[in-house]
């Protein structure tokens, strides 16, 4: 094989080479300065200090935690506590943007101005100042012996919101895992009697798989372990509530704030999804007589999910970083933790590390599943 200098490929190759290797020196040169400097400043690296007694509070956490222990646990408690808002800021968003982006697509004069109103105010408004809002309103509740009671065993106060709540304990771990995995079995075999219908044509029931999986087997499971499902109600002792679930107000405002905020671009992503779908498709329903509700779950949804998924996947990943606002009200997220021990240890370079590494696996996995997902429903061409 003869090679030249003018050979566009080796050249090609040549210049890559020398990018990659001066981006590396590039690298090792910060590096090295880096350390040199932090030694001559006597300031200490490494991540030892995450063995070290912490000594920091942390108010709301589902995880036990007490200022006795590491710093390693308060970042795992930090982590759980930014994901607690992003994976159930993610559901409520979406449920909340596509009912919102489809009433503004009804017919109802009225439910498609509110609806239009609802999109343009909210994203218009930066989500700092939303945040800021819901926070002061939560603290502008009455207090917790003049509590708001919308419903029996619910709360709403200056003290956040309180629900019933049931006690988990291993036996109930277990019996929801069980379930869980029922739910996934009964999905993939309702895949499979679809299937065989499309092939001989022969309908074939999925719902008593579903009750068995689903049902009976967890609960022959709960007889076993003896698992305990009572409904634990809250109740107000002295100045404040025992028991329940409690919603604290910083979490609770900075939930609301994220999901109507990413709901209103949300909702304009789904509207232009179905609009993207051809006019044709629901003039063809019609003539067969088909329910507007019907011909919008099963024919036209399922195609505008080509259009909706990938600018989804941005908006899941932008409230994701938002999440990091939580230090402004007060919740101790992985960012708040982080900056608290970077003002302890002084070890700021490691602790702004961990809290890159922390939103850049997050991001990567929201990513990887919406691409999985998003290349399961994409057409493939013959």
């Amino acid at each position: 094989m003869r090679f030249s200098l003018t050979d566009r490929q080796l050249s090609g190759l040549l210049w890559q080479i020398l990018v990659v290797a001066a981006v590396v020196a590039l690298i090792a040169w910060l590096w090295s300065n880096t350390v040199h400097n932090l030694s001559v400043r006597r300031i200490a690296t490494g991540f030892a200090f995450l063995g070290r007694e912490a000594g920091m509070p942390i108010a709301d956490t589902w995880l036990s935690y007490s200022p006795k222990d590491t710093y390693l646990r308060a970042f795992i408690v930090g982590l759980t506590n930014t994901l607690r808002v992003a994976v159930i800021g993610i559901v409520l968003a979406t449920v909340l943007g596509t009912l919102v982006g489809i009433a503004r697509l009804s017919a109802n004069w009225l439910l498609s101005r509110l609806a239009a109103v609802y999109v343009e105010a909210l994203r218009d408004i930066p989500l700092l100042l939303q945040l800021l809002f819901w926070y002061v309103l939560m603290q502008g509740l009455p207090a917790a012996r003049q509590a708001w009671k919308p419903v029996d065993g619910v709360f709403l106060s200056n003290r956040g919101l309180i629900l019933p709540s049931i006690p988990l304990e291993s036996a109930n771990l277990w019996v929801l895992l069980l379930a869980a995995v029922g739910v996934g079995v009964a999905w993939f075999i309702r895949k499979q009697l679809v299937a065989q219908q499309m092939i001989d044509g022969k309908p074939r029931p999925s719902w008593p798989y579903t009750i068995a999986l689903v049902l009976v087997l967890p609960g022959m499971l709960s007889l076993i372990l003896h698992a305990q499902w009572s409904l634990e109600l809250p109740e107000l002792r002295g100045f404040n509530f025992v028991g329940g679930l409690t919603l604290a107000p910083e979490y609770f405002a900075l939930l609301i704030a994220l999901v109507t905020y990413t709901s209103a671009f949300i909702a304009e992503i789904v509207r232009s999804g179905i609009q993207a779908v051809p006019k044709g498709q629901w003039d063809a329903a019609k003539a067969l007589g088909l329910r507007r509700s019907f011909v919008l779950k099963q024919i036209v949804l399922p195609q505008a999910l080509r259009v909706i998924i990938p600018p989804m996947t941005s908006q899941y990943l932008n409230l994701t970083k938002n999440s990091s606002l939580a230090v402004a009200v007060g919740y101790q997220d992985i960012v708040s933790i982080a900056n608290t021990t970077l003002n302890q240890t002084g070890q700021a370079i490691e602790a702004i590390a961990l809290i890159m590494m922390v939103f850049l696996t997050i991001s990567l996995g929201i990513s990887f599943f919406m691409n999985w997902y998003n290349a399961r429903i994409a057409l493939v061409e013959r």
